[in-house]
């Protein structure tokens, strides 16, 4: 089944693989959430049922949540954990230096807490996600719901003196309804095109009354497993300063593609 896959598919599935690669038995991993981190928590669950591998996961939604359950992984609230050996998750953007925009999905402020309460994060993702410039993916703010549209008006102010190329900003919808966030929040997506200097436009970002957090993760992501549709993986570790490439094969009967 794995050869119905689109390229994109394998893409996010062999980077997966090659991240599962890093988690070691005793180990508390925060899991991601989004497609990408999804074809994770698979890999793992395999690893669990069919290898002994004994970890706990810590999800960044309740939807990331689920799936660890149902595919084995004891899952354990951050809580429990205190701190975590690795987080491995997905992006939206990166550039060379390895800075994120995240929140696609709709978890940045669980991604980011999880993230930064660990010793290592990976992530996971296929080769189009790679950038020279942030900004081209709408950056999500997370933003309580109390005066949101106040919030708003502050931050089309805020952007005027930034260096970006766009100014428009949305407020994320669920059908005709504001989307919530797992926190109960409304998210407003930056149209922004362009980001000159993210660190700048982050913590600018968060002095704003009203805004919780936002999808810039500047400083936090160690290393990038880049897929490729016919099979490479790039790993990078921006620590190091290395590149290491590998090809990973198709298994015909892969147990992962069973439940697709």
């Amino acid at each position: 089944m794995s050869g119905e896959l689109s390229p994109i598919d394998k893409a996010k599935f062999v980077a997966a693989k090659r991240a599962a690669e890093f988690v070691e038995s005793g180990m508390r991993v925060g899991l991601g959430t989004g497609s990408t981190a999804a074809w994770l928590v698979r890999c793992l669950g395999e690893m669990v049922r069919e290898e002994g591998l004994r970890i706990k996961g810590v999800p960044t939604s309740t939807r990331t949540a689920e799936l660890a359950r149902d595919v084995g992984i004891k899952v354990i609230s951050l809580d429990e954990a205190k701190w975590l050996d690795l987080t491995i998750d997905g992006a939206d953007e990166f550039d060379e230096e390895l800075s994120l925009i995240k929140g696609g999905g709709g978890a940045l402020l669980q991604e980011k807490i999880v993230a930064t309460a660990s010793d290592q994060m990976v992530v996971i993702a296929d080769a189009a996600k790679e950038v020279g410039h942030l900004g081209a993916f709408p950056l999500p703010v997370e933003v309580i719901p109390f005066g949101w549209q106040t919030t708003q008006a502050l931050i089309e102010e805020m952007l005027i003196s930034m260096d970006v190329m766009g100014r428009n900003t949305t407020l994320r919808m669920n059908g005709d309804r504001p989307y919530i966030t797992d926190e109960a929040n409304h998210i407003l997506d930056l149209h922004l095109s362009r980001i000159g200097n993210p660190r700048q436009l982050s913590m600018v970002l968060n002095q704003i009354p009203g805004v919780v957090e936002n999808g810039l993760f500047i400083d936090i992501c160690d290393k990038v497993v880049i897929g490729h549709g016919d099979g490479r993986v790039e790993v990078r570790d921006i620590n190091e300063g290395t590149v290491t490439e590998s090809q990973l094969d198709f298994v015909e009967d892969e147990n992962l593609f069973r439940d697709i």
